[in-house]
């Protein structure tokens, strides 16, 4: 069992006053993931925005080649990728972490 310095309790419980450690850390982490989920998303929204069109589209219509692999285009698909891959990974975190123990 690892032992959380009091410094970390103190915060903690500055941030989450109601409930027991383990409660109080959870909702932190939960709430840290919808965060970083909501970047991902509005990553996602904008870019789809700018080419009219999923992630998938993109790959599909080989719009990268299209483009003739130009540095703004080339920098979006990799952003565009992250964003992709982060949103699936943290969906099933947060599914992880929402499923009820035991």
């Amino acid at each position: 069992m690892t032992m959380v310095p009091a410094k970390v309790l103190d915060a903690l419980t500055a941030l989450e006053p109601d409930g027991d450690t383990d409660a109080k850390l959870t909702k932190v982490v939960e709430e840290a993931l919808v965060r970083r989920l909501n970047h991902y998303q509005c990553v996602d929204r904008r870019l789809q925005q700018k080419y009219a069109m999923t992630f998938a589209e993109f790959l599909d219509r080989r719009t990268l080649e299209q483009k003739g692999h130009t540095f703004e285009v080339e920098s979006d698909f990799w952003e565009w990728e992250l964003a992709q891959d982060g949103m699936r990974t943290l969906e099933r975190q947060l599914s992880e972490l929402r499923r009820p123990s035991g």
